[in-house]
């Protein structure tokens, strides 16, 4: 597959075969090697449109995680641990012996894991509003989700509505996003929103990014909250330097679940933003300082 970048999020994905079974997974961009672990929901698509910004610098492969598109989900390959077992098969198949891990949301807990599992492969890891405890969901996406908005996302209907209002009302559905995934003041939220409407670069991820939660996901996100429930990752074992950003008005992920991270890692530094969302990485004012941060982070913790 062409190791150059790529400027869209749908780039080709291909599936290799584990031991743990089939996995899908993108390879683009040119240099030191960087896995991305996307969220719940989401897929190797989503990974690669929220690595776009590295793959400049750095080679990015994204899988879809176990349950999500095209890697099915089986006993086998149900808990992060194994999950995290799984994708270190496929860097080895692909030739990639040491490599750097970026995640966002629920890749949480698979790089934990991994980082721990494989300390002398993993070099380093930036952690982008992770999942690393267990928590009660009743606030955040899955939450929103038992009310009713599954059916908005994992089925045909929902994923032509969601396209259909990227199309003709960008500004509703990225108002929408905002105010789902920040807990803001409602002028805070137009503000956001107004400013992510003004920013191409930032209107086009926002709208690329419906397109990565919606469809064929639905048994990864059911599974990935049922290993939530009863984490116990082994957060002091990680000897890897850990980046994590988060925002403290996040409405998905809550803020403490860095917090705790950072306090159990022992090689980690919090990146705070103040006021924010889940995707503060990518959407906001402090998208382009988290972006460098994150850039940085590998620049000095990968080989090159």
């Amino acid at each position: 597959m062409a190791r150059h970048g790529q400027d869209k999020a749908d780039v080709a994905a291909v599936v290799a075969d584990t031991s743990q079974g089939p996995i899908e997974y993108t390879d683009t961009g040119a240099g030191p090697p960087v896995l991305f672990l996307h969220g719940s929901p989401g897929g190797c698509d989503q990974g690669a449109l929220m690595s776009r910004f590295l793959a400049v610098h750095h080679r990015i492969v994204a899988i879809s995680r176990p349950g999500y598109l095209n890697t099915p989900l089986a006993e086998r390959n149900r808990t992060p641990s194994a999950q995290a077992d799984q994708v270190a098969e496929l860097m080895s198949t692909l030739g990639i012996d040491r490599f750097g891990v970026m995640c966002w949301s629920g890749g949480g807990p698979v790089s934990y894991e991994l980082a721990a599992a494989h300390p002398g492969r993993v070099a380093a890891v930036a952690v982008i509003a992770g999942v690393s405890t267990t928590f009660n969901p009743a606030r955040t996406l899955r939450g929103r989700l038992e009310m009713g908005e599954e059916r908005m996302l994992f089925t045909r209907l929902g994923t032509w509505f969601a396209n259909a209002l990227v199309d003709k009302a960008a500004a509703t559905a990225i108002s929408t996003l905002v105010a789902g995934e920040g807990d803001m003041t409602r002028s805070q939220a137009i503000q956001l929103t107004a400013q992510i409407m003004s920013d191409p670069g930032q209107r086009q991820f926002a709208t690329e990014l419906f397109s990565t939660v919606t469809g064929n996901r639905k048994a990864g996100f059911n599974n990935d909250f049922e290993q939530f429930r009863t984490l116990d990752l082994p957060l002091d074992a990680i000897t890897a330097p850990v980046l994590l950003v988060h925002a403290r008005t996040d409405a998905d992920v809550p803020f403490e679940q860095s917090v705790r991270a950072t306090d159990s890692l022992p090689n980690s530094r919090l990146m705070t933003i103040d006021v924010g969302s889940h995707l503060s990485a990518w959407l906001g004012p402090d998208a382009g300082a988290v972006q460098t941060a994150v850039v940085r982070h590998f620049r000095l913790h990968l080989p090159w």
